[in-house]
């Protein structure tokens, strides 16, 4: 799994409205209603780097379990970052912060269908919170079965919201990723509608029912260009650092958090 930092290349714009396609229904969802841990039937905690440290220089401790971090109130779940050092953990890796990182990976998963997540952003310098997607079976590695980030914000810019996908071809270690960016009033305090729109054809991503961000199968048959025909799982997480923190990590953002009103994916019926 990656979720890698990625170049401001804006290379794949779309600008078309965005909505359920009415021949839709609802086949998965959280509003978030219940208070307490989030719902274990919907949910894990991915900890799977915090002994060895996480991908492109990020430096946040996932926890698993821990209210601080992920809880659900207020018919919100919360991801909250905190500035301390969870030494007593097993597998602690050194980090300065911990933050939460959740997905449905094992739990469930989809092949093409509409994913929007209404939700307000962690701000304060460092901060990278991400709604994304990635391939269920990973077993040729990232990127070539396809990552799709539908949202990502850096908080040291922090009204811009980036719509990514990556594919073997189209990446950013390579510098070929595929994305494009919009703006949205103040993402941290104002809750705002993040959507993808995956079908068999074309990805659009975009914001409150504006697609800025729109990628096409080229139908050629070529994995390295469209590996999108799989089914892919879905997480929320509020990364430190990396990406996010090009311009520093401010200590005096902490406590920062991330609220998700709800999740909710559709299919065509």
């Amino acid at each position: 799994g990656s979720h890698m930092q990625q170049p401001e290349g804006v290379t794949a714009p779309g600008n078309e409205p965005m909505a359920i396609p009415s021949d839709y229904k609802l086949v998965w969802a959280d509003e978030f209603n219940t208070p307490g841990a989030p719902d274990a039937k919907k949910w894990r905690y991915d900890t799977s780097r915090n002994k060895e440290g996480w991908y492109n220089n990020e430096l946040q401790y996932y926890a698993a379990g821990r209210p601080e971090n992920v809880r659900v109130e207020n018919g919100n779940l919360v991801i909250e970052t905190r500035k301390e050092r969870l030494t007593s953990m097993a597998d602690y890796g050194g980090q300065e912060y911990s933050s939460g990182k959740l997905f449905t990976q094992g739990l469930a998963d989809w092949q093409y269908g509409y994913v929007e997540v209404r939700a307000k952003l962690a701000c304060g310098k460092g901060m990278w919170p991400a709604i994304w997607m990635m391939a269920s079976d990973g077993s040729t590695g990232w990127p070539a079965l396809g990552e799709i980030d539908i949202m990502e914000m850096v908080a040291w810019d922090p009204t811009t919201i980036h719509g990514t996908i990556h594919t073997k071809a189209y990446n950013h270690v390579i510098h070929t990723q595929k994305g494009s960016r919009t703006t949205a009033a103040d993402p941290c305090g104002q809750f705002h509608t993040y959507s993808l729109d995956w079908t068999k054809d074309r990805m659009l991503i975009g914001v409150d029912g504006h697609a800025y961000m729109r990628f096409d199968n080229d139908h050629k048959g070529n994995h390295d260009t469209w590996p999108f025909d799989s089914p892919q799982y879905l997480i929320l997480n509020v990364a430190i650092g990396g990406w996010g923190g090009q311009q520093g990590v401010d200590a005096a953002a902490f406590p920062s958090k991330m609220e998700v009103d709800y999740v909710r994916v559709y299919q065509k019926r």
